[in-house]
């Protein structure tokens, strides 16, 4: 049995010596997308950063590739294979939609083909200002510019943030052409649940730092009155 790419070990995390999620376990592995689901404030976020080695491990371990990455440097991280597609996508807005994504190629101009194969959209654009772009144009840049690395394990935070559903239903399939084309992983935090349950394989929902859900992204679709009463952070159903 193949090891999983990402493996979250008891990890507890937060901010100021604070907990914010404690103790929970979450694998990815390759060629499947999971899902991280859960009420704003719930740690969702969190988990990413720390993940990435923006923020610190309080206990537990992170295992990426095979490797405890806890305490590493995020630089150390990204270089093993891993990108993170932050919530506020992180864009240097004085530069093109073509300098943007140099940035993030590291084998020429080969992984820039690569990456806007997936969003022809950038390609009439790639001398405009990332600044100048529709939101929706600034997520496809951040997400190209994220697959220039030939990433392993692809983390998205939030893609639909700012953007109108009809863009969101265009650019979330594109993750799963993706996963089936390169074999990547993608760990995804998604606020339209619907719509991330039906590109997911599987799904976890947190509810105030804690795992509370885990399935099969078709587990959890179909019982939607026990995900909202997750997502709402009840304590038993109706």
């Amino acid at each position: 049995m193949t090891a999983p790419l990402l493996e979250i070990r008891g990890m507890s995390t937060g901010y100021n010596d604070v907990p914010v999620v404690r103790g929970i376990d979450l694998e990815v592995g390759a060629g499947e997308i999971v899902a991280l689901l859960g009420a704003n404030g719930a740690g969702k976020t969190t988990t990413l950063l720390t993940v990435s080695g923006l923020n610190p491990v309080m206990s537990g371990d992170i295992v990426l590739f095979g490797r405890s990455v806890a305490g590493n440097r995020p630089h150390a991280i990204a270089r093993s294979g891993l990108a993170h597609v932050l919530e506020d996508r992180s864009l240097f807005f004085q530069l093109t939609v073509r300098e943007n994504l140099r940035l993030g190629a590291v084998g020429g101009a080969g992984d820039l083909d690569q990456a806007l194969a997936y969003f022809p959209a950038l390609t009439p654009i790639l001398d405009r200002r990332a600044g100048l772009l529709s939101g929706g144009e600034q997520q496809m840049l951040a997400m190209a510019r994220a697959l220039a690395t030939k990433p392993k394990l692809l983390m998205v935070d939030e893609m639909s943030l700012g953007l109108a559903p009809i863009i969101v239903e265009r650019l979330l399939p594109v993750l799963r052409q993706i996963v089936d084309d390169t074999g990547a992983g993608v760990l995804l935090v998604e606020q339209h649940v619907h719509l991330a349950l039906e590109v997911a394989d599987r799904a976890y929902v947190l509810s105030h730092g804690d795992l509370v859900m885990s399935g099969t992204a078709a587990e959890l679709a179909a019982d939607q009155h026990l995900l909202r009463s997750s997502y709402l952070g009840a304590t038993e159903l109706d």
